[in-house]
């Protein structure tokens, strides 16, 4: 019998600013089609992530030994579950993928607001899903 080993998807990400579409990097746009609508990104010091109304475009900067840059889309459609927990300054996205991989999607120093706006796209993920 033989075993194939797939390198996993980051389980964890962190992120801390929201950044609206008019500032996202220009290469963050790229992987944005034309009948896409943009809803969000946020930012850490060297990760993005942009959520539009169709997926979720994760990207996974390493700068510390040699710069690289791994680009993870997600449609919503491949989202098998998933959960959004609120603590305190903080809000947790937890989903299961179609592909058996789970992600972690941490969003830190969140106020009512800033919490509200997660809500917001975590609705419209679960939308598209449906």
């Amino acid at each position: 019998m033989a075993y194939i080993k797939f390198k996993e998807l980051t389980k964890y990400f962190d992120f801390k600013d929201e950044i609206l579409e008019e500032d996202l990097p220009d290469y963050t746009k790229e992987y944005v089609e034309a009948n896409e609508h943009i809803v969000m990104g946020y930012k850490n010091s060297k990760d993005y992530v942009v959520f539009t109304d169709k997926k979720m475009i994760l990207f996974d900067r390493d700068t510390l030994a040699v710069y690289y840059k791994k680009i993870h889309i997600i449609p919503y459609m491949s989202i098998s579950t998933s959960a959004i927990n609120f603590k305190p300054g903080k809000v947790e996205i937890l989903f299961s993928l179609d592909s058996g991989y789970q992600l972690h999607i941490n969003f830190i120093d969140m106020n009512h607001d800033k919490k509200e706006n997660i809500k917001k796209v975590y609705k419209i993920m679960m939308k598209t899903k449906i």
